[in-house]
């Protein structure tokens, strides 16, 4: 039974479960477990009988059957034919865009954000968001921006009501924040580490790399963000691939993944620029110029983390703050972490799965505010 009591202009009332259709719970549950097995259908929806059968998340009425045959209709998944002859079902750019979308709801949600919904840099000037700060009229500046509460008080305590008279000394403006623009670019580890040990790696990468692509391109659409994958090469992948990553039974190839992050940033016009590498493990190959490959997972090899810390100094040099996101506690490969961000003069964060994607995010919001154009 509902209640309802006014006090003090709030209204309460008993909690009520929002109503929802079998559809939609199983649809949410499902982008979930599509993410997990890399856009694979026929696991997905193994996975899905297998919830069903323990919680019992579907009736007589509305089988699993029937869900798929929704997801035909609502055009979340096609048909394809396999080169034997076979059929087989996939997932739709549509149902990818839900994915990014569900992705940057589980992580932009946990965080506290201020109303605006623009990028600011703290250069001050004519045009822009409100800074919360008031400075002294100056020529050319918008008459929108007077604060005429404060400019009347100015006035007020120079010479009192009974002479009142405003001047251009007493007039005071809101100070604003120019908007800029921010190129940054992802990169993401996927040696064989990002699966070891019992741990899913991989996967909360990936979904902080889509959720961070869905604020991009909804909110924040003159920024750009380049996805770019590191194991024993580097290599740029489309943010709609992003669903389908998966780790290999490759090394660590730092330096490759940096070199192609920074040659996509070289193309950019934005004058502010970033990257961003999540990473588990030490730097533990090389490619040599003569195409063969060098590795030592034995240890911090110096002859690769040297090449590390010079990509890293060249980095600097350009401009380009490099943050990384190392999602292990290993002490001994602090060591490297922490020298490889002293050669860029940037930052480290030393994190676990669960708070990934906070920290990227609002590591992603405090460097667009300090940048300038």
């Amino acid at each position: 039974m509902n209640f309802k009591l006014k006090q003090s202009g709030y209204r309460f009332e008993a909690y009520k479960d929002e109503d929802v259709s079998i559809f939609e719970k199983l649809f949410d549950i499902f982008k979930e477990l599509i993410t997990y097995t890399s856009g694979d259908f026929d696991e997905a929806i193994d996975w899905l009988k297998a919830l069903d059968k323990e919680y019992n998340l579907t009736t007589d009425d509305y089988t699993i059957d029937d869900f798929i045959e929704d997801l035909k209709k609502k055009g979340y998944i096609k048909e394809e034919i396999k080169p034997n002859g076979g059929n087989k079902i996939s997932i739709t750019d549509k149902t990818e865009q839900a994915i990014r979308k569900r992705a940057l709801e589980q992580i932009f949600g946990k965080l506290k954000k201020s109303a605006s919904g623009q990028h600011q840099t703290h250069i001050k000037g004519l045009h822009g968001e409100p800074s919360g700060d008031l400075r002294a009229y100056e020529f050319g500046d918008a008459l929108d921006r007077i604060s005429l509460t404060e400019s009347f008080k100015n006035a007020q305590s120079r010479q009192g009501l009974s002479n009142f008279n405003l001047t251009e000394e007493d007039l005071v403006v809101q100070d604003s924040y120019h908007r800029t623009q921010m190129s940054t670019v992802l990169m993401i580890d996927i040696s064989h580490s990002m699966i070891l040990y019992g741990e899913d790696r991989i996967t909360p990468a990936k979904k902080v790399a889509m959720a961070l692509a869905e604020l991009i391109t909804t909110r924040y659409p003159k920024d750009s963000l380049d996805i770019i994958v590191f194991g024993n090469d580097a290599y740029y992948i489309k943010i709609k691939d992003l669903p389908y990553l998966n780790v290999g039974p490759y090394h660590t190839n730092t330096v490759a993944g940096l070199q192609l992050s920074m040659d996509l940033l070289r193309r950019k016009r934005q004058a502010n620029k970033q990257i961003f590498m999540i990473t588990d493990g030490k730097p533990s190959c090389l490619k040599m110029a003569d195409g063969t490959y060098y590795k030592n997972s034995a240890g911090l090899d110096p002859f690769i983390t040297g090449k590390c810390y010079n990509m890293a100094t060249q980095a600097r040099k350009l401009n380009i703050p490099i943050t990384t996101f190392m999602i292990t506690s290993d002490p001994y490969l602090q060591q490297f972490v922490d020298q490889f961000t002293k050669s860029n003069k940037g930052k480290a964060f030393y994190s676990g799965l669960k708070g990934l994607g906070e920290l990227v995010f609002r590591d992603y919001e405090q460097n667009r505010n300090k940048r300038t154009q």
